[in-house]
């Protein structure tokens, strides 16, 4: 098996909307904010290749909604998910997967390309996943969610008849805290689902090199959000959201897991550690360190 980060740029959004109840006296410190409350968050992927697959987890906003769209939020930097591929020797073409993790457009936006007047998958040869909770939740949003749900992103995926939908009766099944599920992709690769920021994302758990990594998603969009209170004001269920990262930040200490970040501007992974104020950062790392 062999990992490989895939940066596809930064975006902004709002500071207090990304930590909630947190004041910005508090929060200002662990990612500062310009002129207009605005932070900067990576669109930082995941691309596992095993067992004759070439999986992506998530693949960034994309490039292509309009300029007033990209006026809120403000993408920048010099990474594409292109570019990121060609530099571990990949393109679009050798995706064989799919993983969405929620259909969010900063997690599903690159799902979708413009060819003329057609939209058409991005990645011609491969499976796209998600389960079919969420494709109903997405599909069919609430009034406070559905600007984070472009139909645009999602309804040409099925269009296209690349769509599958994992099996959420596989594994621990929906009794357990954090329902743990076979994803059948690879045997290395497993998922939790969770309900507090979206109904039904995914959590991918990955065996590597002896070591168990977890792409964190939007439960922990970045390591600032490790202290139980930092809960975004985007989680549509916040006391949900808090009681998943309870039960996860207590078995990800205990068993010394590798949390991988999709938004932190900086840190892309790291381990826990238990202190008198809770679990927090141990250590930040690359995944190239591994």
């Amino acid at each position: 098996m062999k990992l490989y980060t895939i940066n596809t740029g930064f975006f902004k959004l709002d500071g207090g909307a990304m930590f909630g109840v947190v004041p910005k006296s508090m929060w200002n410190k662990l990612n500062p904010a310009d002129e207009n409350n605005m932070c900067s968050w990576a669109l930082r992927c995941l691309l596992v290749e095993d067992e004759g697959k070439l999986i992506l987890i998530d693949n960034g906003m994309g490039d292509k909604q309009d300029a007033k769209f990209f006026g809120h939020y403000y993408l920048h930097g010099d990474d594409t998910l292109d570019k990121s591929l060609a530099q571990h020797g990949f393109n679009r073409d050798d995706i064989t997967d799919v993983f969405l993790t929620h259909l969010h457009f900063d997690h599903c936006g690159g799902s979708i390309i413009r060819e003329g007047d057609r939209l058409v998958p991005a990645f011609k040869k491969a499976t796209y996943w998600s389960n079919e909770n969420h494709w109903k939740w997405a599909t069919e949003p609430n009034d406070r969610e559905k600007a984070s749900f472009l139909k645009e992103n999602i309804l040409p995926i099925q269009e296209s008849g690349q769509l599958k939908f994992f099996d959420l009766n596989t594994g621990a099944g929906d009794n357990a805290p954090l329902p743990m599920h076979d994803s059948r992709l690879t045997t290395n690769l497993s998922f939790y689902t969770v309900s507090g920021h979206t109904d039904a994302m995914m959590l991918p758990k990955i065996n590597y090199k002896g070591k168990t990594i977890v792409f964190m998603a939007d439960l922990l969009p970045s390591a600032a959000h490790i202290p139980l209170p930092y809960v975004m004001a985007y989680d549509m269920f916040p006391l949900t959201t808090l009681n998943e990262k309870k039960f996860f930040l207590t078995e990800a200490e205990q068993n010394d897991y590798i949390l991988f970040f999709e938004h932190d501007p900086t840190i892309e992974c790291c381990n826990l550690q238990l202190t008198e104020k809770g679990v927090r950062m141990k250590e930040a790392f690359k995944l190239s360190d591994l």
